[in-house]
């Protein structure tokens, strides 16, 4: 099996002065990550905000206005990144974008491929924020898990990270690495997020790769203030690190985190570990307010 390198963002929000500004932005960006031989690219959850900057002032300042006006983005944010991801022949989780599915605005993680867009995560667990102020709100109860040519992996978005229960059952159903894109704007939200992804790799004895938002955008109410730091985190075993820190860029620079994970060793503590938090947790009754998830498989 050969190993994939990942790069994970430490994403700027910044301004645009219209969508082909932005596009060539983004496009930079995943040029970059490609010259350093990445197969794999996450962008953090609401990076998709900064496209907010080419509204109007009276659009720009209304937090629930604008992520309606961002609907009429939405097929060329994808299209973006789509095209992105076959011409380069990588896999890229795109910047969470909000997404008007009906009466309801949700968070949603797109994934594309060399085969285009091949499907998105919705996030389950909304923060005060979301819910009192921006009203984003729950996504449908559904798993994605990503089938990749390497292996398989799945998203759980900022908050998510911090529950066991969706990396658990993602897992489960054959993920060996969990994606957390993420936007939190102080050291504390940074940590709970940290603190969580470490938790998830080491009792899914998985890696977990965070991608966040950095700086500041003040002309945004939404996104104004960030603080985060790109990781990818192991399960502290046999063969990983002692820490079950892979790797961390320092806080608050721009750029990409590149990592190359070695997936045998997720297979060999998972088998053989000095302990077997996997399997040991499949021993456990997991739940979501006694609704049923579903988990669906996609290939990329």
């Amino acid at each position: 099996m050969i190993n994939p390198t990942f790069a994970s963002a430490q994403y700027p929000i910044s301004e645009h002065a219209d969508f082909a500004a932005w596009e060539k932005h983004t496009s930079q960006w995943i040029a970059e990550a490609v010259s350093s031989n990445a197969d794999v690219l996450v962008f953090p959850e609401y990076g998709s905000m900064e496209l907010v900057s080419i509204f109007s002032l009276e659009i720009r300042s209304d937090i629930r206005k604008q992520v309606l006006e961002m609907q009429l983005l939405l097929d060329d944010f994808c299209e973006v990144f789509s095209e992105a991801a076959i011409r380069h022949k990588i896999i890229i989780v795109a910047p969470s974008f909000p997404v008007q599915i009906d009466e309801k605005i949700v968070n949603r993680a797109f994934v594309f491929s060399a085969k285009g867009l091949c499907g998105y995560q919705d996030k389950f667990f909304m923060t005060r924020f979301e819910n009192e102020e921006w009203g984003i709100q729950s996504g449908e109860r559904q798993l994605t898990l990503f089938e990749a040519s390497w292996g398989s992996f799945g998203i759980q978005i900022c908050y998510d990270v911090e529950f066991g229960v969706g990396s658990q059952l993602l897992c489960a159903a054959g993920a060996s690495v969990i994606i957390a894109p993420s936007c939190t704007e102080t050291i504390r939200g940074a940590t709970r997020v940290h603190v969580g992804a470490r938790a998830r790799a080491m009792e899914n004895q998985a890696y977990v790769v965070v991608s966040q938002t950095v700086g500041n955008a003040l002309w945004s109410p939404a996104v104004d203030i960030n603080y985060g730091y790109a990781a990818v985190y192991a399960t502290p075993d046999k063969g990983l690190p002692e820490e079950g820190i892979l790797n961390q860029m320092p806080p608050q620079l721009e750029g990409w985190l590149i990592e190359e994970p070695d997936f045998s060793l997720i297979e060999e503590v998972r088998r053989d570990g000095q302990v077997f938090n996997f399997k040991d947790q499949q021993t456990l009754i997991t739940g979501l307010k006694n609704e049923k998830i579903r988990v669906v498989q996609v290939s990329v």
